[in-house]
């Protein structure tokens, strides 16, 4: 029996264009406009598509997520609790240890230039983690091991 063939995924840049053309409201509108400053903060920042359908940018690792409810756009900052926060952006998951989040409700407005900060600072995070996690350990295969003393 023959395999259905797998349609071509979709690039996420292109997947995150779409999910904004169907949100034809206000949230499709913030969604761009959040878009647009995490670009002009970090032009290298890599967009992905995960979890079945969340828009996500990363450099280094997540940056954050896009997600949209049907009251508020929700911008979720993977390391947002160890960021640095002087504008007081992160209105959500404050309890969190890890996470912060934004959420966007329509009319809502944002520092343009405290957002583009706080994206590089998750960036400059990222890249600090990336630079001190150790590499992966190489397994050794058994004969390459040395024999304890009392086995020898």
């Amino acid at each position: 029996m023959k395999k259905p063939a797998t349609p071509p995924q979709q690039p996420a840049s292109q997947l995150i264009d779409q999910r904004i053309a169907e949100l034809t409201d206000w949230r499709g509108e913030t969604l761009r406009r959040m878009r647009a400053l995490i670009r002009a903060a970090d032009p290298a920042v890599v967009e992905e598509w995960k979890w079945l359908g969340t828009p996500v940018w990363s450099h280094d690792g997540i940056l954050c997520t896009g997600e949209t409810y049907k009251s508020v756009v929700k911008l979720t900052f993977a390391q947002g609790a160890a960021l640095p926060d002087p504008a007081r952006l992160f209105n959500s998951s404050l309890d969190g240890r890890v996470r912060r989040a934004i959420d966007l409700r329509e009319g809502e407005t944002l520092d343009a230039t405290a957002f583009k900060a706080l994206i590089r600072s998750a960036v400059a995070h990222n890249h600090a983690r990336a630079a001190t996690k150790k590499p992966a350990r190489q397994k050794s295969s058994a004969s390459a091991r040395p024999r304890p003393p009392s086995a020898r």
